[in-house]
């Protein structure tokens, strides 16, 4: 029964346009793991650069530091829904062509720039340019079919948390060896061999047969029941939230925990920790969710991730930290996948690009709150507070979800469920 069910399954696929999808995955995995390197590289030489362009003192060094690698997330944040409703009009290979191309170009610009008023322009217009990370997003879960949707954008997320544990790794090696300047060279260069991967080996990608502009039936209006889509927004910026909100104090905290020789080397190991986790899981949760349903893995994630929280405010050594940062990584893979999967079930198609974009900017809202926020309470009301603080955002946060779903179970929600069950039955 499973061998004729499967014939049938891929035959159904490629009928709905999914015949070129593990490809389609595979490139978009590569793309989105070097333009995020490439994205983030630039973190551990990023002040030494920024003096020799001729600032000096070390306030100003820190302060333009942190502008200049700021502004791609800022300018990204604003344009996510743009390109994303872009992409369901004129297609999402079009779009990642385009991030790419520019992508390639800034990066390579960077490494010839002068001043640091060029710098802090370059890194706006990668973020006003750029996305290809979410592109792909967009891309892979349109153009997968529904059972898998949430298997593979686990695959995406893995490749893009993987780009962001690399990137500062690469960028602290390869400049000792070539240079600063040939640093953000190479990583156009490998932008520029993803341009060349999405136009020649992307395929089935067509527009969303979208209305015409200003039609009610575009947008937000397009969406019967946008509770869930809303439920999607705050969940993914609280999954960016919880991931960044120890930040400004990680270093602080566990100055408390090591001895003061160990203390920058034990706060990269935690930084990573989460990152490292959500690669290994994100691809299993996602799978999972496939199974049991997305609104399942959702919830659950929320609840983990947030009473993982609460020992790390009373941790007394540095490996009782790695370790809850690791388990709470392998909570917080499942977030991501099932965020986009959730969206893309409960809008129609021809607006799932601009949904899928907002919530791109709801998570670059959160990367922008977390050290804002964790930096604040942290200095006011004592470190603890940020994970505590957290932790009750994280748990309030699968409430939420838990009565948006129960509020849907006599409509689309459960019948997908219960179709996916019955596929994998």
């Amino acid at each position: 029964m499973t061998q004729s069910q499967s014939p049938s399954a891929t035959t159904v696929a490629e009928a709905d346009g999914f015949a070129h999808w593990r490809r389609n995955l595979t490139v978009c995995v590569f793309g989105s793991f070097t333009t995020i390197v490439a994205m983030t590289l630039m973190l551990p030489f990023l002040p030494l650069y920024i003096e020799q362009m001729g600032v000096s003192g070390h306030a100003a060094i820190v302060q333009w530091s942190g502008v200049a690698y700021g502004a791609t997330f800022f300018s990204a944040a604003l344009t996510a829904p743009l390109w994303g409703r872009l992409a369901d009009r004129y297609g999402r290979k079009l779009m990642l062509i385009r991030a790419s191309l520019g992508m390639a170009i800034a990066m390579s610009l960077m490494g010839m720039v002068h001043d640091v008023y060029q710098l802090v322009a370059l890194r706006l217009a990668i973020g006003l340019l750029g996305g290809y990370a979410s592109g792909s997003m967009v891309l892979v879960a349109t153009q997968t079919p529904k059972d898998r949707c949430g298997w593979a954008l686990g695959i995406l997320s893995s490749g893009i948390m993987a780009g962001n544990l690399a990137g500062p790794l690469i960028g602290g090696s390869l400049p000792p060896l070539i240079g600063i300047r040939a640093t953000f060279i190479a990583a156009g260069a490998l932008i520029f061999v993803t341009f060349l991967g999405t136009v020649f080996l992307i395929k089935g990608d067509r527009p969303a047969a979208a209305g015409k502009t200003g039609s009610r039936d575009n947008g937000w209006a397009a969406i019967a029941d946008r509770r869930p889509v809303i439920a999607m927004l705050v969940t993914g910026m609280l999954l960016m939230l919880a991931n960044m909100s120890i930040e400004p104090i990680i270093t602080v905290y566990v100055a408390q925990l090591v001895p003061a020789a160990q203390v920058t080397m034990i706060a990269g190991i935690v930084m990573s920790g989460a990152a490292l986790g959500s690669i290994l899981s994100a691809s299993r949760l996602g799978k999972l969710a496939d199974r049991i349903g997305h609104w399942n893995v959702l919830i659950v994630c929320l609840v983990i991730a947030g009473l993982l929280l609460i020992p790390q405010a009373f941790v007394s050594q540095g490996w009782q930290l790695i370790a809850l940062r690791f388990l709470m990584g392998l909570a917080l893979g499942g977030l991501l996948p099932c965020v986009a999967s959730v969206i893309r079930h409960n809008v129609p198609p021809k607006v799932a690009g601009s949904m899928l974009g907002y919530s791109t900017s709801a998570q670059y809202a959160g990367q922008v709150i977390g050290p804002l926020a964790g930096g604040f309470i942290g200095g006011h009301l004592g470190m603890r507070s940020v994970f505590l603080g957290t932790a009750v955002l994280m748990v309030a946060g699968a409430g939420y979800n838990w009565v948006v779903r129960g509020g849907m179970r006599a409509n689309a929600v459960p019948s997908s469920i219960e179709k996916t069950n019955e596929f994998h039955k």
